[in-house]
């Protein structure tokens, strides 16, 4: 039985396995006239996957769904494939760059992407942070090749297939050249990539998005000024289909009275959080002078609070690129105080373990509950309250600010801000 591959002709999941299946010699069949919607919902194909989520590779011993999944059972149909190194480290960072190109990369950009297409609700403030999000590991795949060709070793292997379909879907759809000339070891790697000889096979020609898709419209349909409730009756009944349809929407879009957060009931309070997050981001020069002391000029101790946090298990972080991705995780998760909040995240030491430490400023005199109940890191960090009066705890709060290096003593892997 040939391996059958079910998935449309333009699926960028399915082109992992496809792609790999080139390198590796394995003869992959991709099922004819696929139409999303409609055959991964049939009972033969649920049968293969419940969820009706596709690619599924049909095999002699059942299917197999998950692009990952199934990129690595077609690699690892050929014994000892190169695509998956050539010794324990070099298949244990293949899989490495594999978990960051799926729970960095495509999310972050799906994030992004998916609202605009109209897939996903569009809100701004969830869009700006998926942006940043994006940027942050965009970041630091720029620095990892900039002094390299390939993601591990020095020919492709399964976490370039992996990471170059990825960022395919980025680079044709939503991320301009404008957007990608931030990260020029990146643009490098991704053309190179694409235009290895079996890429083409299967991507074709390549051409990067000229501008970012416009937001689809959410607005409800506007309704006659002038109708009559018994003409209105008349018409559901000639046809029922379209009242259903429309009272739907406009049940579901119908404004649902907001609980008003308790910060926002707050006293009003001297200080502007946004003003302080914009003199931040734009002192670029004597920061202390402009920065620092602009921040002591604005803070309102009665309306905000400072907390220092340190992370309960240092001892576990002896990987620098995991405990980076633990402390992207956090700032990604805490997206829903952003409102109310302010922070600085320091990775702290040249060699393991590393040290996670942070400073944090929320609106009132306690870590705000919700925060508390619905971001499960905050119970991984011992947090203490920073006593202004304390000129010893205030300078450290100026240095965690200032990304100072070296910070009580150590070197910093990475500052993180949260604004």
């Amino acid at each position: 039985m040939a391996l059958i591959l079910h998935a449309g002709n333009a699926n960028k999941n399915a082109f992992k396995a496809l792609i790999a299946a080139e390198y590796s010699g394995v003869k992959v069949e991709l099922v004819k006239n696929f139409e999303i919607g409609v055959s991964n919902k049939t009972p033969e194909f649920l049968k293969m996957n419940p969820l009706g989520k596709v690619p599924v590779l049909e095999t002699p011993d059942g299917p197999i769904f998950e692009s990952n999944a199934i990129a690595r059972y077609v690699t690892r149909l050929k014994a000892d494939n190169p695509l998956y190194g050539s010794s324990l480290i070099e298949y244990a960072r293949i899989e490495q760059w594999i978990d960051f190109a799926s729970m960095e990369i495509d999310a972050n950009i799906a994030r992004w992407l998916y609202p605009r297409l109209g897939f996903l609700p569009f809100a701004a403030v969830a869009e700006e942070s998926a942006v940043s999000a994006l940027k942050r590991c965009l970041g630091a795949l720029n620095t990892h090749l900039a002094t390299n060709t390939y993601l591990v070793g020095h020919s492709v292997t399964l976490a370039d297939i992996i990471m170059t379909c990825n960022l395919y879907i980025g680079f044709i759809r939503i991320m301009t050249k404008s957007f990608t000339s931030e990260f020029p070891h990146v643009e490098r790697y991704f053309w190179t990539m694409v235009n290895q000889p079996n890429f083409p096979k299967i991507l074709g020609e390549v051409k990067q998005a000229d501008s970012v898709p416009p937001v689809q419209s959410q607005k409800k349909p506007a309704q006659p000024k002038e109708s009559k409730p018994k003409e209105a009756k008349k018409e559901s009944k000639k046809e029922p289909a379209k009242p259903k349809v429309q009272e739907t929407v406009e049940e579901e879009e119908a404004p649902k009275p907001k609980t008003k957060n308790p910060l926002d009931l707050l006293p009003p309070s001297k200080m502007i959080l946004d003003e302080w997050k914009r003199l931040y981001s734009n002192t670029k020069t004597n920061f202390r002078e402009v920065a620092i002391k602009g921040f002591w000029d604005m803070y309102d101790p009665e309306g905000y609070s400072l907390w220092f946090c340190e992370y309960k298990y240092n001892d576990e972080n002896t990987v620098s690129f995991v405990t980076l991705n633990k402390v992207s995780g956090f700032l990604q998760r805490m997206d829903l105080a952003r409102k109310y909040a302010f922070g600085k995240m320091l990775v702290i030491g040249s060699e393991p373990p590393y040290k996670v430490k942070g400073l944090w400023l929320f609106r009132g005199q306690e870590i705000p509950q919700f925060v508390l109940d619905e971001c499960y890191d905050m119970e991984l960090y011992e947090w203490t309250k920073v006593d202004i009066t304390d000129e010893a705890q205030k300078e450290r709060v100026n240095a965690m600010i200032e990304d100072q290096e070296p910070f009580e003593g150590e070197a910093l892997l990475d500052a993180k801000c949260f604004k």
